[in-house]
């Protein structure tokens, strides 16, 4: 149960290797209110194989276990199989941060939450060093 105090605030990532743009990303995400209340949807397998092409190299139970395990995460779950807006209508947040390079299902989120009855504002959080702390980078260097 989280308190109508807090401001629930929802961000999405794959979170394959876990590094310091993530911990930004959350970071930045908890400064969009006074009193926030972190929600991280952590991608599925299926849904990151569709995206990237490829599978990710932890199953989504160790990423949403790791994603947990984060001081500055209230809550992790797994997004939708198939709908990805089922689990942010079920959530309800108030505000929904975007990383700076996230495109896929971002086109119209805005509108379609709108049209199922959540009005959300949606924000583009920046970069944190991306030339380094970049999810495909960091992964080719623990290679």
């Amino acid at each position: 149960m989280i308190p109508n105090s807090k401001t629930k605030i929802m961000i999405f990532g794959t979170f394959d290797v876990l590094h310091k743009g993530h911990i930004s990303l959350f970071k930045q995400a908890r400064r969009l209110s006074q009193n926030p209340f972190l929600i991280v949807s952590v991608a599925r397998d299926v849904n990151v194989k569709k995206i990237k092409g490829r599978m990710p190299r932890l199953k989504e139970a160790l990423r949403l276990q790791e994603i947990k395990r984060q001081p500055l995460v209230d809550k992790a779950v797994l997004g939708g199989l198939k709908n990805y807006l089922g689990h942010i209508l079920k959530l309800r947040p108030k505000i929904i941060a975007l990383g700076y390079d996230q495109t896929h299902y971002v086109k119209d989120l805005g509108h379609l939450l709108t049209k199922r009855g959540l009005k959300v504002k949606i924000k583009r959080l920046k970069p944190f060093k991306p030339h380094i702390y970049k999810s495909s980078l960091v992964k080719k260097l623990a290679n």
